[in-house]
């Protein structure tokens, strides 16, 4: 199967270790992984905001970059969300407003074939012990766009319940928003800070040391509110804890 890896901004700019650990990962479950260096931002931040024309050009050139591989696998949640549930539709508008069948055709196209880690994990591939090692206490937040876009369920729960020396201990009010949101932190900062501080004390009540998600953008947002409110537990994300085989993490 050729696959390809669709990092992300964010993860490309803040946190590289999430995309080899992806590749650590994939690579040893045998799978061959590209990373075409053409990619971009898919444009999420751009049609979040409500510059729906502006992210057609991201869009379209999102095809043109994975178009030729079986799979495209993503650790991230919200751009995953993006590609798969809001492209299809962003073709659609255009098609209906007479700017192109061709991005339609492309767009739907390319969105089936395109994973979250976990469910290229799980669906895909059909595994559940990806032979990971991570002695730690963790518990888990399943993400807005992952949780109620992509319907990841209960994935990322059976993925890490399977890493041998990992305790898994269940959050507190786990489907409540840590607060990001993208934009949404920036224009209502004392809401999303407040959010994000409920969420950083649920964790902690779990005497976990970690806390882990699929999505580094929540995981942003909480690792600042962790330093802010100095409390001693780290976040990882989902992927690192997998591609681990036991030795000290960061």
């Amino acid at each position: 199967m050729r696959v390809a890896l669709f990092l992300t901004c964010v993860n490309d700019t803040l946190y590289p270790d999430t995309g080899r650990a992806v590749v650590r990962l994939l690579t040893r479950l045998g799978v061959e992984v590209d990373f075409p260096m053409a990619q971009t931002c898919c444009g999420q931040a751009h049609y979040n905001t409500g510059y729906r024309h502006q992210a057609e050009p991201l869009a379209r050139h999102f095809c043109e970059v994975f178009d030729g591989y079986e799979a495209v696998v993503t650790p991230s949640g919200s751009c995953g969300a993006m590609v798969r549930e809001l492209y299809p539709r962003m073709g659609e508008r255009a098609r209906a407003e007479g700017r192109g069948d061709s991005l339609a055709g492309a767009l739907a196209r390319v969105a089936p074939r395109t994973y979250e880690l976990t469910e290229f994990l799980v669906d895909v591939l059909g595994v559940t012990d990806v032979g990971a090692s991570y002695p730690h206490t963790v518990t888990y937040h399943p993400t807005c766009h992952g949780l109620r876009g992509l319907g990841l369920g209960d994935r990322p729960l059976r993925l890490l319940r399977a890493v041998r020396g990992l305790e898994l201990v269940e959050l507190p009010g786990a489907e409540e928003c840590c607060g990001f949101g993208g934009t949404f932190a920036l224009k209502n900062a004392d809401v999303s800070a407040a959010m994000g501080e409920d969420k950083v004390r649920s964790a902690e009540s779990t005497g976990a040391q970690v806390l882990c998600a699929a999505d580094n953008s929540c995981l942003m947002h909480l690792g600042g509110t962790m330093a802010r409110l100095r409390v001693g537990m780290r976040p990882v994300h989902l992927a690192e804890i997998l591609a681990s085989t036991g030795e000290a993490t960061r």
